[in-house]
């Protein structure tokens, strides 16, 4: 369903939907849009490094830079869904602190365990969420987004669910996290926007773990160090620029991340062993 969403919610940027009947869980991966979701089936979630079982009322809250799968054990289910692009809702400061809170960290906790009051409460205000979504109300969207923020705030009024269990492929699961993060800034698509994560510091500030723990999931999982992928990459894309764009190397400096262009031809030089610019003028 959530696929079937994808072209009104880069035109909406908002849709909403009741769960009724059998559900499909769906792959390790990172999605297009944040998710609030409401639900009482049986099943296993994994989110970044942790998994949990639930049977019973859930409330879930997604976030587009972390991966996540659900594994459905009983298909019968029923609850509600909305699905946002940040653009959506991210129209303030107050609004951008809700986003960075900690139901959408990595770090957080973003499942709960609903008791039945609060499961009314939740599943009154999803039914509001869905009645605006078909009305003629010229202010919809405005009223859907302070719907949205009241489940934000009565999620946070609550007890997290202490019912996490570490993974033996934790590390797999935090480096596929971090790699899915190192993409996403790929390809670089213009000269005036250098990349904002270039070191193992700055992934593992962003992605709220501590950097040893972030460079120890890495090694054990591919055998090469965060700074060693992070080079790699940036030296792939490097490469690519120097090929088919017609950027100076002063602007591919910036670009990647570098403060002077003789920063860029010094790492390039002892990551590939030839200057950039041969790699230009080798180019049809």
């Amino acid at each position: 369903m959530e696929t079937d969403f994808n072209t009104e919610l880069k035109l909406k940027g908002f849709k909403a939907y009741e769960v009724d009947g059998n559900a499909a869980g769906h792959n390790y991966s990172r999605k297009d849009f944040y998710k609030i979701s409401l639900t009482s089936g049986k099943y296993n979630f994994h989110y970044a490094d942790r998994s949990f079982d639930t049977d019973g009322p859930l409330l879930f809250f997604g976030n587009p830079r972390i991966p996540y799968a659900c594994e459905v054990i009983r298909p019968t289910v029923d609850g509600f869904a909305c699905l946002f692009t940040e653009d959506f809702l991210k129209l303030n400061d107050r609004t951008a602190s809700l986003l960075e809170s900690p139901l959408f960290k990595i770090g957080g906790t973003p499942v709960f365990i609903l008791n039945d009051t609060q499961t009314e409460s939740i599943k009154a205000i999803f039914q509001k969420i869905i009645a605006e979504q078909d009305s003629e109300y010229a202010f919809k969207d405005e009223l859907i987004r302070n719907y949205i923020q009241l489940i934000i705030h009565e999620a946070l009024k609550m007890q997290p669910s202490e019912n996490w269990s570490r993974q033996k492929n934790a590390a797999a699961r935090i480096s596929a996290v971090f790699f899915e993060l190192l993409e996403r800034q790929f390809p670089v698509e213009s000269a005036d926007r250098p990349l904002e994560l270039r070191t193992a510091q700055d992934f593992a500030r962003n992605l709220s773990v501590h950097i040893n723990y972030l460079n120890s999931a890495v090694k054990e999982t591919t055998g090469k160090s965060t700074t060693t992928h992070i080079g790699d990459r940036i030296i792939a894309e490097a490469k690519a620029l120097l090929q088919h764009t017609d950027w100076n190397i002063a602007e591919i400096a910036y670009a990647l991340g570098f403060e002077y262009p003789t920063y860029f031809n010094n790492f390039f030089k002892k990551k590939t062993g030839y200057v950039p610019k041969s790699v230009r003028a080798t180019r049809l």
